[in-house]
């Protein structure tokens, strides 16, 4: 009843508890399952009588309680549960009930597989491997599996069967199968495989899904033979076509069914991976382009859910691995509460943890066979729809192949039904699906034809091109065209071979029969089979060698006779064109030309007639096919279907594909393919003669002109690919100089679009090499090479010819204003139309004739309005090129081949002469008649055009003279408005200003050249400056060549030297002198006076860098004097600015020098300084001199500084001139007037114009107003009479200085007030300072000893006066050295000095100050050590007193300097450490007490005089606070301040006070006597020692009270080390004595056993000291007390290995015997030593104790009665736990034990323990104490700091002192 009440309470699915927390603090309800378990186990009855439904019962509840965690767990954790269910499991499976069969399967899955949450890898590879170990057990649950599987019952059996399948031999749960019990439980399922097969006709889904997977592991994880075997049957059981139709046809929302699915899919990859009869029945079933899928590496658009391998068992491994690597830390806190938790454990009953486990470690999977094909790709494929070349798939094929398995599948099935005796296979090697939805289809090889020609080749991807066994195809279509009559048919076969020789050409190779189209091509009369052809053959020409066929065909000419057609194109497309001059709108029709002739009988010769005529003629059946027909352009009469413009147009049939355009392209894309094919130059760059073959044939006369002509069609792609091929056709062709002839470049201008790239390609190649003939002397080298020099602008030609194509391309489109081109659409237009009316009515003859031949005419020159007041020149225009506002920059690329032509051009326009022929001899010329009135452009235009073609020297070679004749006439005629009859002075003032700008803009390339234009330039300034209308001329001449003067020279200066021997200065200075002397105080920038002056002041400038020209400049005083005239002019400040150069150049020499400053230019430079705005460069807008003058203000300024330097000689290259040196420093200060030599003069220029206080100036409003008022009464009187100051200002003093102290020309006041003020020169600035404190030095004695005799002597003014200026020039020597470090070595030699200051009592100011000045230098070692030299200490120790403020900086300057032992030691000579203890022990601020701490610490750190401090500071302090200095002197300062008993120190308040008043006393008397005599040497009596009462009678040892350290062994020593070895020495010091103190030996013997226990480290340290002999030394005295106190402190010893290996190594067993036998009453812990001794291993102590007969001393112990001894139980027990330590010895265990079992005592006392015996609490005998724990100096009662500030500083403590 227990057992079903159990079961209807608890589901089906099991108690799913599973513990989740661990530890030991997690609840333990695994025990009511473990209990539960157990108890049905026991209680399960007679399992041979007990009934079914009981058993089935009993098995439910096993399995539900096996599903929990505890449960799953316990099967191989409780004991004997394994072996008890096992027997139940076999027991039931005999009953043959399938119930109860059943029952227990589910049973052992649930032990199988966990059913809980959270379960654990480990615990399941440990019940797999317990269910999985019997073979005969497996074998006897497949039996039952077999049976029902066969006869087709237990469905609930087979499911469960194959859930133990599942989880023992499907992945993932395989993983933690056992490989061995693996392999075996696999090899037994697949012996079963038919069964199988069977079930996957199961109605259940989910024993088809078990079925399936098991299968899967089958095939995958067996060897290659079971694997074969299963694929086998899959097609012998049908299993094949029903896993496809399931894998391909389920489409379903239920995850079963997907779950199936994906299952299906797999196993048909599996049966068919590896088996090629499988694959050949996919083959039949599907159709190859659905099942290339398989071989595609594309990835699936949309992956599927894996949704059967359900759980990843590897990461579930790791993520139990690295849950149980703990972190660090937290292992350390388990293992130390496990520790402390350990009892608690054992007594609640839990289990102790069990160690880490290793990590579990997975069976590894085989995949011995693994499809490589994409299957996901080809089933998402599957389902789209499809209508390819390769592959029609629609819904109608699935549903017919989903038709064709269904009926087979029910077609096997009743089959297999009908003979169920024996055993049916299914005959799959005959099965195919026909697919007749699909036999309306053409299909060849694999492809359906109608599909492949509607594909579109442009969109056409990777997958769709691609062809499978493209050659067996192409030849198939090959075929049915040769063997087809149709003439769609063939069109259809061609268009295929198009498709797939042109993606497969490269697999196909060559075409054998290229000729045979090629000739088909030529006679075909049908449009379609004509199209067909061409595209055909547009593809065979991919490959090389069918382009040889093509060519012995007599291709090329048969493709150049269809491009003409392109003609009768009428129907084209209109496109935005840049111009439409020649483009007829889509209504207009004209009559077309009558060209055609023909004939139907012999000599018959009818026409002309017109092209339409010809279609009527036709049509109405007067002409036929065969009739002979000729045009102009024909060689001959030829038949009508040959002439191909009158084949195609008459008789062909059917329509054509193509229209004439695209025909007319894709035969131009053939040739240029062709022409690719066969360059004509190899790879090295050489040419290739002959020429190639295509050229050869292209370029003959038969074809290149009508391929010219195709031009004139304007059709955008047809003139692109045109140009294109003539490009390539022409490339090192000896025919390219007469291409011109077939009016190529007439044509190619002529075209309106816009894509003219390739066009320009072709000019820039072609334009320069045609071997045509002009005579035009008037134009250019380049016009006259040109083709299209008569066409195009000289600046489209010199583009053309210097610009890459693209370049021409872009200015030919544009709309161009520039110095090389001016070029727009309008421009382009007027060619165009000048173009079309030369060419007249040619072009619309082709559209009649399409093979008529132009006849070449050369063109008159045409006329560009825009270009008739240009001057081009070099390739440029140069009135545009001296635009230097719209082109300020313009690049020139060969600069000297234009100032080459500039000159040229300069020389022809100064020689102009009048022209030769006049108008009436022009007209007659050309014969027009002569009158009044003249002819229009276009009667003169016709008249040239007729003589052109009558006397051009091509057809006419004797008409050449009269061709001349007449272009001449012509020219005159369209140039007579823009000749001039002589030179032009704006022509002239061009040619000067371009020279200009080529000499400013390219200096570095025209800087070797001689300038060869002076002559004419002089003559041209010469002829300007006499002239009477100089300042009335419209064109500026002078101006314009007094610049080039000033830019020649300047770009070349060696160009001055040849306009000097040109007498060029004395001109340019008649030109300077006539114009400086019309300046005045209302001239303007703008004034041909102003600019002439500027340009040649300029030309000063750069005369003066060369002595012949400064040696001239001198010959001519007026020019010094005439400069400085122009600088009154403040107005004109361009001027001005312009003049100051040259002043500045004209400063190299001393005597040009000497010239300026006497004619008193200083007074004008000088008040330029004053004009600066420094606002304006610092506000960080940009500024241009053209656009603001406060910027030519600013940058006069510049300028003005730069030439006063010059002048001076502060500049680099200047000679020194001592007297404007004088002026300039008595003017500017001498300050500023060094600053004149900074590159930069914005900062002198930015002070002069501000107010400025600083260390080396004070310049405000009144300075600059008193140096300005000066400077203009100067300048004035220098403009009027010509006289000025004598000294030129030498004698100028401002009146603003006279109160400042100076030092080294610094304003001392200024300086403290800015100490950061960068200092020039800090050094010289410091020695400086001290030489001063060095003069005051005499005069500050002097004041001391008269204030010694008279205190009122040092109260006067002057006094005060002197002592306030030592006072600012040691605060001075502070700031220097604090602000500029390094400087302070400059103090070395000045110590004494310094620290004489110290002693000036007169003034405490200056004092502090000469303490700041030896505080801040003692950072520098080197100053230290010259301080440690002087021996001036005590001057600084004397202040200590005195000034109470500073007494923190006296203790950081003492800290700074007792780095050097030197001064550590006179410091403890002369007092220092009194003075310091006083600090420390006196004073009331807690930081000077605690910075003296600091002091003391460093002073005992020295090596050398450090213990002599420490020795005179413990004479005063207990030797604690030293070290506590040392550590921490914020805690030695708390120490001093607080009461204190613990075993380091006794301190308290009477302790302190007297420590304190002693120091008071001493500090007070030894600075009475420090103060008369500063050498006074400070020393303390030998027995001097401040004792009190506290510390009076104790005992130290090592620093430490040895009764307050046994009463507080806890405590934490500061050196426990030392104070170890102070004990023992202590100890030996007392046992080597006959009558030692016991107190004290007791004391220091407790004191010892504590440190040990306290701290057991240190029992290793005592081997290495040497003690050890000593204390067993002491265990053999006399003194029966020395040998109990060694015995406890060997006692602890032997608890150390390294103590009791140094023992071993020494007579250690006999000492100790020895001690026991002394004193008896130590027998227990000398026992428990041995003990602990031989517990270590060592074996010489065995052998020690057998040399001295230990163990029979030991059993004569144990036998007789312990006399003196209280708990002789005890010490029994003791010796007996040391002799059975020696048992444990390898090397004497045998002796021992021999020597044991002779004793009768032994035996009685062997084989117990006597552990009880022994006592936990120490032995008599042990001395005790309380291991109390306490801190560093923590354990005493410290005073409480007050939380009120201390009383403030006072001088009462150094009035004491001083009295």
């Amino acid at each position: 009843m227990a057992v079903n009440r159990f079961n209807c309470n608890i589901s089906y699915s099991g108690l799913l508890h599973a513990v989740t927390a661990e530890g030991f603090f997690s609840e333990n309800k695994e025990k009511l399952i473990n209990g539960a378990l157990s108890a049905l186990i026991a209680r399960e009855g007679d399992q041979a009588t007990i009934p079914n439904e009981e058993l089935e019962k009993q098995f439910h509840a096993l399995r539900r309680l096996v599903a929990s965690k505890a449960g799953f767990a316990a099967f191989t954790k409780l004991p004997t549960m394994r072996e008890k269910l096992g027997l139940k499991v076999v027991k039931a499976l005999k009953r043959q009930n399938d119930g109860v069969t059943h029952a227990s399967i589910e049973m052992l899955n649930a032990l199988l597989m966990p059913m809980h949450d959270n379960y654990e890898l480990r615990q399941e590879q440990l019940n797999k491997s317990s269910l999985l170990s019997t073979e005969k057990f497996l074998q006897s649950l497949l039996n039952k599996f077999t049976t029902n599987a066969t006869q087709g019952t237990g469905a609930l059996i087979i499911s469960s069967m194959l859930d133990f399948m599942t989880f023992s031999l499907c992945a993932p749960y395989s993983e933690t199968t056992d490989s061995k019990h693996f392999d075996t439980f696999l090899n037994l399922v697949a012996e079963a495989g038919r069964p199988l097969y069977k079930l996957f006709q199961h109605p259940s889904m989910a024993i088809v899904k078990g079925a399936g997977l098991v299968m899967k592991a089958i095939i995958e994880e067996g060897d290659g033979e079971l694997a074969a075997k299963m694929q086998d049957l899959a097609l012998a059981e049908g299993a094949l076509p029903r896993h496809l139709l399931t894998s391909m046809f389920t489409n379903s929302t239920d995850n079963r069914a997907l779950t199936n699915r994906q299952l299906s899919r797999h196993l048909v990859g599996l049966w068919v991976t590896g088996h090629p009869t499988a694959m050949a029945l996919l083959k039949r079933c599907m159709p190859s382009g659905l099942l290339s899928y398989l071989d595609s590496p594309d990835e699936v658009p949309e992956k599927e859910a894996d949704r059967m391998h359900i759980r990843d068992s590897v990461k579930m491994a790791a993520d139990a691995f690295s849950k149980s690597r703990k972190n660090p830390q937290w292992k350390l806190i388990e293992r130390q509460l496990e520790n402390v938790l350990v009892h608690w454990r054992a007594r609640i009953g839990l289990e102790k943890k069990q160690k880490e486990e290793k990590p579990v470690v997975l069976r590894k999977r085989r995949q011995r066979i693994k499809s490589e094909a994409n299957w996901p790709l080809f089933y998402y494929y599957f389902n789209k729809d499809h209508a390819k070349p390769n592959l029609l798939w629609n819904y109608k094929t699935r549903e017919e192949l989903k038709e064709c398995l269904e009926a087979e599948i029910r077609a096997f099935n009743v089959d297999r039904e009908l003979t169920a005796t024996m055993t049916i296979a299914w005959n799959h090697h005959e099965f195919e699906v026909p697919y007749h939805c699909l036999s309306d289809e053409i299909k060849i090889g694999e492809y359906y034809l109608r599909l492949l020609l509607e594909e579109d080749e442009a969109e056409s991807t990777e997958e769709t091109s691609a062809i499978r066994r493209s050659y067996e195809f192409f030849n198939d279509l090959y075929h049915r065209f040769l063997l087809t009559p149709r003439i769609e048919m063939k069109c259809m076969c061609l268009q295929a071979m198009t498709i797939v020789y042109g993606r497969c050409f490269e697999e196909i190779g060559a075409f054998n029969d290229t000729k045979y189209i090629v000739g088909m091509l030529e006679r075909s009369t049908d449009k379609l089979e004509r199209d067909r052809l061409l595209q055909f053959l547009n593809k065979l020409i991919q490959n090389k060698k069918n382009v040889k066929e093509v060519m012995d065909a007599n291709g090329i000419r048969v493709l150049v006779d269809l491009l003409p057609l392109s003609h009768l194109h009428t129907t084209r497309a209109t496109v935005p064109l840049q111009s439409n001059v020649i483009e007829a709108s889509a209504d207009m029709k004209r009559e077309s030309e009558k060209e055609w002739y023909y004939g139907n009988k012999d000599k018959e010769r009818l026409g002309p007639f017109g092209f339409d005529e010809m279609k009527e003629l036709y049509s109405e059946g007067s002409i036929h096919a065969k009739t002979r027909c000729w045009a102009q352009g024909m060689d001959g009469w030829r038949p009508l279907y040959t002439i191909p413009q009158l084949k195609w147009c008459l008789v062909a049939t059917s329509s054509p594909v193509l229209n004439e355009t695209d025909l007319a392209i894709l035969v131009l894309n053939m040739l240029n393919r062709i022409l690719d094919y066969y360059p004509s130059r190899n790879d090295v760059g050489s040419v290739i003669r002959p020429l190639p073959r295509a050229q050869r044939l292209l370029s003959d006369a038969t074809c290149l002109p009508h391929i010219v002509q195709l031009l004139v069609t304007f059709d955008p792609v047809i003139v692109e690919k045109v140009a294109r091929l003539l490009y390539n056709v022409m490339q090192d062709n000896p025919g390219l100089s007469r291409l011109y002839l077939n009016g190529a470049f007439f044509f190619i201008l002529m075209y309106t679009g816009s894509n003219v790239l390739p066009i320009a390609k072709f000019l820039k190649y072609a334009h320069l090499q045609q071997a045509f003939r002009s005579e035009e002397n008037n134009t250019s080298d380049i016009m006259q090479k040109s083709i299209l020099g008569h066409m195009l602008p000289e600046a489209m030609i010199c583009y053309l010819e210097h610009y890459e194509p693209e370049k021409f391309a872009e200015i030919f489109l544009g709309e161009f204003d520039t110095p090389e081109a001016i070029w727009n659409g309008e421009m382009r237009r007027l060619m165009i139309e000048k173009i079309a009316s030369h060419l007249g009515d040619f072009t619309p003859r082709l559209q009649s004739n399409t093979k008529a031949m132009y006849q070449y005419c050369p063109i008159p020159v045409v006329v560009y309005p825009p270009l008739e007041n240009e001057l081009f020149c070099g390739s440029y225009y140069l009135k545009h090129l001296c635009d230097t506002i719209k082109f300020p920059d313009w690049p020139i690329r060969e600069p000297v081949h234009l100032l080459k032509q500039i000159l040229k051009a300069w020389k022809d326009e100064v020689e102009k002469k009048p022209p030769e022929m006049s108008t009436e001899e022009a007209y007659k010329t050309l014969g027009l008649a002569t009158g009044a009135g003249g002819h229009e452009e276009s009667k003169v235009r016709k008249a040239y055009f007729r003589m052109a073609q009558k006397y051009h020297p091509d057809k006419n070679p004797e008409g050449r003279p009269m061709f001349e004749k007449a272009n001449k006439a012509y020219e005159f005629l369209c140039t007579r408005d823009t000749m001039k009859d002589g030179p032009d002075a704006n022509t002239i003032v061009l040619i000067l200003k371009s020279q200009s700008i080529l000499f400013t803009r390219y200096r570095e390339v025209l800087e070797p050249y001689k300038y060869a234009g002076y002559p004419m330039l002089i003559k041209t300034i010469e002829l300007e400056t006499h002239d009477d209308e100089l300042f009335s001329k419209a064109a500026p001449l002078l101006s314009a060549a007094s610049a080039l003067s000033y830019h020649t020279m300047d770009c070349s200066a060696l160009n001055a030297e040849e306009l000097r021997r040109e007498n060029g200065l004395q001109t340019l200075h008649n030109a300077f002198a006539r114009c400086s002397a019309t300046l005045s105080a209302i001239s303007k920038p703008s004034e041909l006076a102003v600019q002439v002056c500027s340009n040649i002041a300029e030309c000063y400038r750069v005369a003066s860098e060369f002595e012949k020209c400064r040696e001239m400049i001198q010959e001519i005083p007026p020019i010094v004097k005439e400069l400085s005239r122009i600088l009154y002019f403040q107005r004109l400040t361009r001027l001005c600015s312009t003049v100051t150069k040259a002043i500045c150049s004209f400063c190299i020499d001393y005597c040009l020098q000497t010239a300026l400053y006497q004619s008193g230019v200083l007074w004008h430079l000088l008040l330029f300084f004053f004009n600066y705005d420094y606002t304006l460069q610092e506000g960080g807008v940009s500024t241009e001199e053209s656009s603001n003058q406060q910027h030519v203000s600013n940058l006069l300024a510049h300028r003005a500084v730069s030439a006063c330097a010059g002048m001076g000689g502060y500049n680099e290259g200047c000679p020194e001139n001592p007297a404007v040196k004088a002026s300039l420093s008595a003017l500017l200060t001498p300050y500023l007037a060094r600053k004149l030599s900074n590159p930069d003069p914005t900062e002198l220029l930015k002070i002069l114009n501000s107010n400025t206080e600083n260390p080396y100036l004070i310049w405000d409003n009144a300075t600059r107003m008193e140096l300005t008022e000066y400077l203009t009464d100067q300048q004035t009187k220098v403009m009027k009479t010509g006289e000025c100051d004598q000294d030129f200002g030498a004698s100028f003093v401002s009146t603003i200085h006279a109160k400042e102290l100076v030092v080294g020309e610094i304003y001392v006041r200024i300086y403290n007030e800015q100490p950061t003020f960068p200092i020039e020169h800090p050094k010289g600035f410091t020695i400086d300072l001290l030489e001063y404190l060095n003069g005051q030095a005499q005069y500050l004695h002097s004041l001391l000893q008269l204030h010694a005799a008279n205190p009122q002597a040092a109260s006067t003014s002057e006094a005060q006066l002197k002592l306030q200026k030592v006072q600012m020039a040691l605060t001075a020597l502070h700031n220097v050295i604090k602000n500029n470090p390094g400087v302070e070595m400059q103090c070395i030699g000045y110590f004494k000095l310094l620290f004489y200051l110290l002693r000036i009592q007169l003034s405490v100011e200056v004092q502090e100050a000469a303490l700041h000045v030896i505080a801040i230098v003692t950072t520098n070692q080197e100053c230290v050590n010259d301080i440690a030299a002087s021996e001036v200490l005590s001057s600084l120790l004397l202040v200590i007193p005195k000034l109470p403020k500073s007494t923190i900086l006296v203790l950081e300057t003492l800290y700074a300097l007792i780095s050097n032992t030197k001064i550590v030691k006179e410091l403890m000579f002369k007092g220092g450490v009194l003075y310091l203890l006083d600090l420390f022990c006196n004073n009331t601020n807690p930081t000077v007490r605690e910075k003296s701490a600091e002091l003391f610490a460093k002073m005992l750190n020295d090596k050398l005089v450090g213990p002599r401090c420490r020795i005179v500071l413990s004479k005063f302090l207990p030797v604690i606070f030293m070290d506590a200095m040392r550590e921490s002197p914020e805690a030695a300062v708390h120490m001093f301040e607080g009461s204190h008993e613990n075993p380091e120190l006794i301190w308290n308040d009477d302790a302190r006070e007297k420590v304190s008043s002693t120091i008071r006393k001493m500090v007070k008397q030894f600075h009475a006597e420090q103060k008369v005599n500063p050498n006074h040497r400070f020393s303390l009596p030998e027995d001097f020692a401040v004792v009190f009462a506290e510390a009076a009678g104790e005992v130290v040892v090592g620093g430490v009270f040895l009764r307050l350290f046994i009463a507080n062994p806890g405590w934490v020593l500061r050196k426990p080390k030392e104070f170890l070895t102070e004990l023992l020495e202590k100890w030996c010091a007392m046992t080597s004595t006959n009558s030692p103190n016991g107190e004290q030996l007791e004391m220091v013997t407790t004191a010892l056993v504590f440190l040990f226990k306290s701290q057991p480290v240190m029992l290793d340290s005592v081997p290495q000291l040497g003690h050890l002999p000593r204390i067993l030394q002491a265990m053999t005295a006399r003194n029966d007390a020395f040998p109990k106190h060694a015995i406890q402190i060997m006692h602890q010893l032997s608890n150390s290995q390294t103590c009791v290996r140094s023992l071993a190594a020494q007579e250690s067993i006999g000492p100790i015997m020895a001690g026991m036998k002394a004193r008896p009453d130590t027998a227990g812990i000398a026992c428990e030593t041995m003990n602990n001794l031989f517990s270590k291993g060592e074996e010489a102590l065995v052998s020690q104790a057998l040399k001295h007969d230990l163990i029979s001393y030991l059993l004569s112990l144990l036998e007789g009665r312990l006399e003196g001894v209280e708990n002789q139980a005890a010490v029994k027990a003791q010796i007996v736990k040391a002799l059975k330590a020696m048992t444990h010895s390898l090397e004497y265990a045998e002796k021992v034990n021999e020597i044991l079992e002779k004793s009768t005592v032994w035996k009685e006392y062997k084989d117990q323990k006597h552990d009880l015996f022994i006592s936990s609490a120490p032995i008599a005998g042990y001395l005790t104490g309380a291991p109390n724990v306490a801190g560093y100096l923590t354990s005493g009662s410290a005073n409480v700091m007050p939380n009120a500030p201390p009383p403030v500083i006072t001088d009462t403590h150094s009035d004491n002192l001083m009295d």
